[in-house]
């Protein structure tokens, strides 16, 4: 089987290693949890802040901005000594509103001075892509936390690569590092249009025509991703990542015949209902410490509920599931994790409250 060597700076190639080697030993999952550690909590963390759930905090300078592709920018953040990280690796961007948004690591891992990220704007979206492209510009400084890694690359004898829009940002260190490692690869690579779709010279350019496949909808519809699935090599391990859409469509394809390497996805946001045929029913939270009930309706989060009953002050801040400041300790019932953070022993006793709910009339937090 071939092995993928990922590049590191070599002033922290001793950390480097020793990450790895925790990594291989999770099973692969979380590189770097921002979450640890993560024992029961001892004290309820209401009005606290995200100081105490670790993650690295960096201070860094926007040396350049561009645009990738139409709604599309592209930053170069820049620091000294940084964090190193692996292709599929993210960072917490905090905006200046405050808001917390994730952003894949779409540039050179081997470069501990810059961290490279790209973002869509979303018109009908909750504000976060707007504060990016209107008040992000070359000279400012932002905060950023990690990087972490939840949509690791894992070694396979091949890959296949199907990426829509801006779902190419993760996809593409990847792409340089399998190349670089001369195991052989595929990408599918769609979009609304040419015009809207970031990077393409540059996975053009990695692959070409035998390996890449751009497919503007508007001019070649939309990928045959039956045909594609159907031609991966034996052993091969799928990654995808774009709208919802062509993700479950993969997701389909891939449960009734399952690639050798496993399928591996990042969505741009949790997951919805799991449970009940995917319809959300109300329910009670016991917030053990405060000794009070809080009632949950059907479209109304755990967060909510419990900031607008009794805990006005209640620590959160992406409200998506991915920056685990609502983390929280249950003491009682069955979690409908809906999160993407967490790891599957993390899930037993814990949840993220801004997206997680009951599985069930009750849960008890400890609270």
């Amino acid at each position: 089987m071939a092995r993928v060597p990922l590049p590191r700076p070599r002033t922290v190639i001793a950390l480097a290693a020793a990450a790895l080697v925790v990594r291989h030993a999770l099973g692969r999952r979380v590189e770097r949890s921002p979450l640890w550690p993560m024992p029961a909590l001892e004290d309820p963390i209401s009005g606290r802040g995200r100081a105490g759930l670790g993650g690295a905090t960096l201070r860094m300078t926007i040396t350049e901005r561009q645009e990738a592709a139409d709604g599309v920018v592209r930053l170069r953040l820049a620091g000294a000594e940084l964090p190193p990280w692996q292709p599929g690796a993210h960072l917490d961007l905090v905006l200046p509103s405050g808001t917390i948004r994730q952003y894949s690591l779409c540039g050179d891992p081997a470069d501990a001075t810059s961290y490279t990220i790209a973002t869509r704007l979303i018109e009908d979206g909750r504000g976060g892509s707007r504060e990016v492209h209107e008040q992000l510009h070359e000279g400012e400084e932002v905060e950023v936390r990690g990087p972490r890694n939840r949509f690791p690359l894992v070694e396979a004898p091949a890959y296949v690569f199907v990426a829509g829009g801006i779902g190419i940002t993760p996809i593409l260190p990847m792409l340089r590092a399998v190349e670089a490692a001369g195991v052989p690869w595929r990408l599918v690579y769609g979009g609304r249009s040419l015009a809207s779709m970031p990077f393409v010279a540059e996975v053009e350019k990695l692959g070409g025509p035998e390996k890449v496949s751009v497919l503007p909808e508007d001019e070649r519809g939309r990928p045959d991703l039956a045909a594609v699935l159907a031609g991966a090599p034996e052993g091969a391990a799928v990654y995808c990542c774009g709208p919802d859409g062509l993700m479950d469509a993969v997701a389909e394809l891939c449960a009734a015949d399952p690639p050798g390497g496993g399928l591996h996805m990042e969505r741009f946001a949790p997951g919805g209902a799991r449970h009940r045929g995917g319809v959300d029913t109300a329910f009670e939270v016991e917030l053990r410490r405060t000794g009070t009930t809080v009632s949950v309706g059907p479209k109304t989060s755990v967060l909510t509920a419990i900031r607008e009953q009794a805990l006005p002050d209640l620590a959160y801040s992406c409200a998506q599931g991915f920056c685990g400041t609502c983390l929280q300790r249950v003491v009682a019932g069955d979690i409908d994790h809906r999160d993407e953070l967490l790891t599957d022993a993390e899930r037993d006793d814990q949840m993220l409250i801004c997206v997680s709910r009951a599985y069930g009339d009750k849960l008890v937090l400890d609270l």
